[in-house]
């Protein structure tokens, strides 16, 4: 089997990702490992060059599902698995997640357990807290609601992946949502992975959880253009996109996971800056002409 992780800039996190991988319970000379330095200023080969086990690959065009299908093109195995530079694997986690998607017959994808944590779990900041709490990743309902599994924790079988095409790389960001809605619409099985499980550090500065904010708010609006057929659809979209998230802000207020009445004044206050944000970027891409980030 092969395990894909793409990087950009990151060789801190990149090599605590490679070292559990290196401690794994399933067999070492059963799987291998793809690293793709999607154009990183970093010289990545200085992290990559310590792991035997590891292969290192150079795609020059940014984009994250860009540098996964170089992945995919270049895996020997006949399943894939898919995580991400700054995510940290159990030891177990190769051999429950081929384990469960081989549980059953006819099985597309395996999106296994996301553990979104805090440096300090004991004191988040305000930017850990927002993270943690309204951008978790509840692959459980990603699989149940959305029929998709975010690729920081994905398993699926090459021949799925000859079957329904690669990843969307015009996209930045949602290529997992639209690439595992096309393994749905082919009448694959969907499962939740809880044993196969990664762990993911919180964003615990502003900057990184305004990159997160705006790479999505991109990638949510190059699925829309992908899916609409018409101008006016567009601009009906945008104008509810301006709705003031009512709910949501009253979800937050009732949510048993604060501690206290100051947690949920900084939640507040983050959420109200991140939807300026969005509300720019969405301005900008749509009537500037202004296309996606990366990050």
């Amino acid at each position: 089997m092969s395990v894909v992780i793409p990087v950009f800039n990151d060789n801190d996190h990149l090599e605590i990702c490679l070292t559990a991988l290196e401690q794994q319970s399933y067999p070492s000379n059963r799987y291998e490992v793809l690293v793709i330095d999607n154009n990183s200023k970093e010289d990545v080969s200085v992290v990559t060059a310590k792991f035997k086990s590891v292969t290192l690959l150079h795609e020059p065009t940014p984009g994250s599902y860009i540098a996964r299908n170089l992945g995919i093109k270049q895996a020997k195995g006949s399943v894939i698995a898919f995580t991400d530079a700054d995510c940290i694997p159990a030891p177990n986690w190769i051999e429950e997640g081929v384990a469960t998607l081989c549980s059953q017959k006819h099985v597309g994808l395996i999106a296994g357990h996301i553990d979104l944590f805090a440096k300090d779990s004991s004191k988040p900041n305000a930017f850990e807290l927002y993270e943690t709490i309204a951008l978790a990743f509840p692959q459980d309902q990603f699989v149940e609601n959305d029929h998709f599994g975010v690729t920081a924790n994905l398993f699926t079988f090459k021949d799925v992946i000859d079957s329904v095409g690669l990843f969307d790389e015009s996209l930045k960001s949602g290529g997992d949502r639209e690439w595992g809605q096309r393994v749905y619409s082919a009448g694959y099985g969907q499962l939740y992975g809880p044993k196969a499980c990664v762990k993911h550090p919180a964003r615990n500065t502003w900057e990184s959880l305004r990159k997160r904010s705006v790479r999505i708010i991109g990638g949510k609006y190059d699925l829309l253009k992908l899916n609409s057929k018409s101008g006016f659809g567009l601009f009906t979209d945008f104008v509810l996109f301006l709705k003031p998230p009512f709910r949501f802000f009253w979800r937050v207020w009732k949510d048993e996971r604060f501690e206290n009445s100051w947690q949920k004044i900084q939640f507040t206050m983050v959420m109200f800056r991140l939807r300026w944000i969005a509300i720019k970027e969405r301005f900008r891409l749509q009537f500037c002409n202004g296309t996606s980030e990366r990050d």
